[in-house]
């Protein structure tokens, strides 16, 4: 891993082999109202995993063309590797065919297809896949579940909810939830908002079984 002052802008070192890193929403724009479809902080996250054999991006969303040291770095990490491209959920494949076409990458979620060290937990009538890295202990959501104002986590208000033909409501979406209860959960890295580096089950249960 490399060492955290050699990492390119927006890049933050997790844990080995684990690397997340943030962008500018291409959809984002000033003044939404608190709790709307399109109340989302400027910056959102991305993740990268590394094992032995593969090179797993999460919901990666490319930076600026010029940013030349993050493609440098991504471009090293893949390198020998067989490549992922896994999406939480469709609204998240801003960047998915950039990413497949640099680095040939396989983009099925289907369990079978995963890379060892890489385990999908489909959220029952939710439209999102979360996944789960059982060597960091790590979680990966994408709209479900986001980070809250001052730390910790927070469910995503109904109004994300919206579109589901299952008419989920935040209430239902916490039973849905509660499987991810018995993962021995330590991180929590978010789309939205600051990730969960530290005690990541018990922030789970905050907002999951309070």
């Amino acid at each position: 891993m490399r060492e955290s002052e050699a990492l390119p802008a927006n890049v933050e070192a997790i844990a080995v082999g684990l690397w997340r890193w943030t962008a500018d929403h291409p959809d984002w724009r000033p003044g939404a109202a608190p709790g709307s479809g399109s109340d989302w902080d400027q910056q959102v996250g991305s993740v990268v995993y590394q094992t032995a054999r593969a090179c797993v991006f999460f919901d990666p969303l490319a930076p600026a063309p010029a940013d030349r040291g993050f493609w440098s770095w991504a471009d090293e990490l893949a390198a020998g590797r067989a490549t992922y491209v896994l999406n939480t959920l469709k609204w998240h494949r801003r960047s998915r065919d950039l990413f497949i076409r640099r680095y040939d990458a396989v983009t099925s979620r289907a369990k079978r297809n995963l890379p060892a060290g890489v385990e999908s937990f489909v959220v029952p009538n939710g439209g999102e896949t979360i996944y789960w890295l059982p060597g960091p202990c790590a979680l990966i959501p994408g709209d479900r579940i986001l980070g809250a104002p001052g730390g910790g986590l927070r469910l995503c208000p109904n109004s994300w909810l919206r579109y589901l033909p299952s008419k989920l409501t935040t209430a239902s979406l916490a039973q849905r939830l509660r499987p991810l209860l018995e993962l021995p959960v330590e991180l929590v890295l978010v789309t939205h908002g600051a990730p969960v580096l530290t005690g990541g089950g018990a922030a789970l249960a905050t907002v999951i079984a309070p």
